[in-house]
This record gives structure tokens, C-alpha cells and sequence, in this order.
């Protein structure tokens, strides 16, 4: 473990309120250097509320999940961290959201530019149907890169980052939804990561995925901290559990969304701060 803590040390300075111990925890283990900060933020769809006063810091290469009974709001604050709500009719948007000190809100910010920083993997896997490469290859080139070896190193460096380039390197001509689910799930991982993002938005997952399968994506995304700020909605609460350097809990009052208690991980699902979490861990409510 000190070995790791001094590779951590070799890449960010702690901020001084946090000491060695805080990051010699386990899973929860990456540096608490925040990459996205929300303020105050609420949603609305034509109108009606579903998310209210949410703040929290999404600190720099961790795994924070998001958990909480479906319909409390959880998909919709991850939809707003890289504007997918736009392309929402009748969403609106309201607080602040900074990553890297730019504040995503302003609306004369490069929303192109932000999605490829701030990828997204959804629930069921989505590819194209198109081939294996094409997958990889299609959204590098919308985004302006067109040297074809530049394009290779990119398809592959990403296709061995998730554990399928073994498995399709012979076959990358092959169509991509000839691949089985979790394969094509972890091609999704792959196309985004292609990309270069600094942040992951994760909507459940493993959710359609059968348990062997799901444990490859598990065992991928715990691959992936460090390298990434991983941001995770997921009912499952072993995985939050395993995978999880922080958790925010979310729940429904008054019929709106609203952010009820978040920290480190193992805290919260340990000792929880508020009777709602408690509940809701514990399997008493929810």
C-alpha cells in the first residue's frame, strides 16, 4: 500500500487538510482533488420538478456512485454533467456545474468538446451497427483525427484498455452486433475511452447484463480508477459497495429528487449520517 500511496503522491498534491491516512483506505483509496463541483442544481421537465438543490464535489480520479430507489433524479443529475439534457424537449437546468473550473452551464460553451471529455456508457450496450473498427474509428473521425495509423493505435490502444482486443483483433471487420452483451458493453467503454475523456458517466451499467458478464464490467470499471473520474448510477449496492471510492444517496421527498447524504463510501453504508440512508442500506426501505 505505500508504494501505491507514493505513486499517487508522484502525480497531485494533496490539498493540506487531507493527510496520508485519508487516502490509505482501501477502496478508498484515490486522491480527494475535486474535478467536478455542482452547486445548487435542480431540473425540471416541462415544468415539473425532479431534482432540487443538489451540491456535492466529484473528486478526481475516483469511482463515486450514485444510488437511491429509481425516479429520485439519479439519471437526470448524470445527463446534466455533459449537457445530454439539451437534447431533452422541455428540460431545464438550473445551478452550476464546473469541471476544471469551466462552468459546463454557460451556454456559449463547445458542448462537442465537453461530451469528449465527458463520456457517457448507458444502460443497454449501444453499438452502431456497423463493424468492430468502425465503431472505434467512426466517432475519432467526427471528432477531426484522419491519419489512418493514428486511427489504428487509437482503436487498438482502447480495445486492449477494455479486454476485447485478444478476443476480436482477428475479427475487427466483423459486425459489432454479432458480439454478446457484455462484449458489447465493454465496445461502448472502449469507443468512449478512444476518445480520451478525462470522465466517465456510467447509467447502470451491468444493469442488462447477464452476472458473468457484469462481473467482467465490474471488474473493467475498478480497472479504470485512477485513470478517469468515474461517475456511476447503479441499484446494485454490493457494487457500489466494491467498486466505490464515494456514494451519494439520493431519494424522493415531496415528490422531487433531492440529494440526501454523500461521502466516502464505506462510510455511508457503514455509518450513515442520516435515518433515510440508513434505511435504504439496510434494506428496511426502498
Amino acid at each position: 500500500m505505500m508504494h501505491d500511496t507514493k505513486k499517487l503522491l508522484s502525480c497531485a498534491v494533496l490539498p493540506t487538510s487531507y493527510t496520508l491516512s485519508d487516502i490509505e483506505q482501501g477502496a478508498a483509496c484515490c486522491v480527494p482533488i475535486p474535478h467536478i463541483q455542482v452547486e445548487n442544481l435542480s431540473v425540471s421537465y416541462h415544468g415539473k420538478s425532479v431534482l432540487e438543490g443538489v451540491s456535492l464535489d466529484i473528486n478526481k480520479g475516483c469511482i463515486t456512485a450514485l444510488i437511491g430507489p429509481s425516479g429520485c433524479g439519479k439519471t437526470s443529475f448524470l445527463s446534466t454533467l455533459n449537457r445530454l439534457t439539451d437534447l431533452i424537449p422541455g428540460c431545464h437546468m438550473q445551478g452550476r456545474i464546473h469541471i476544471d473550473g469551466a462552468d459546463v452551464t454557460d451556454p456559449r460553451l463547445d458542448v462537442l468538446a465537453l461530451r469528449r471529455k465527458v463520456g457517457m456508457i448507458f444502460q443497454k450496450p449501444n453499438p452502431f451497427p456497423l463493424s468492430i473498427r468502425r465503431n472505434i474509428e467512426m466517432p475519432l473521425r467526427e471528432h477531426g483525427l484522419s491519419q489512418r495509423s493514428a486511427i489504428d493505435e487509437r482503436v487498438e490502444r482502447a480495445l486492449r484498455d477494455v479486454g476485447l482486443w485478444e478476443e476480436v483483433r482477428d475479427r475487427l471487420d466483423a459486425p459489432a452486433l454479432a458480439l454478446s452483451g457484455g462484449q458489447q458493453q465493454r465496445l461502448c467503454i472502449a469507443r468512449a475511452l478512444a476518445l480520451e475523456p478525462s470522465i466517465l458517466l456510467m447509467d447502470e451499467p451491468c444493469s442488462a447484463l447477464d452476472p458473468i458478464a457484469s462481473a467482467v464490467v465490474e471488474e473493467l470499471i475498478q480497472r479504470l480508477r485512477n485513470r478517469y473520474t468515474v461517475v456511476i448510477v447503479t441499484h446494485n449496492l454490493a457494487q457500489a459497495r466494491r467498486v466505490a471510492n464515494y456514494a451519494a444517496f439520493f431519494w424522493m421527498t415531496e415528490h422531487v429528487g433531492k440529494l440526501i447524504e454523500f461521502g466516502r463510501c464505506q462510510s455511508l453504508f457503514d455509518s450513515p449520517s442520516h435515518d433515510l440512508t440508513a434505511a435504504y442500506v439496510t434494506g428496511i426501505s426502498g
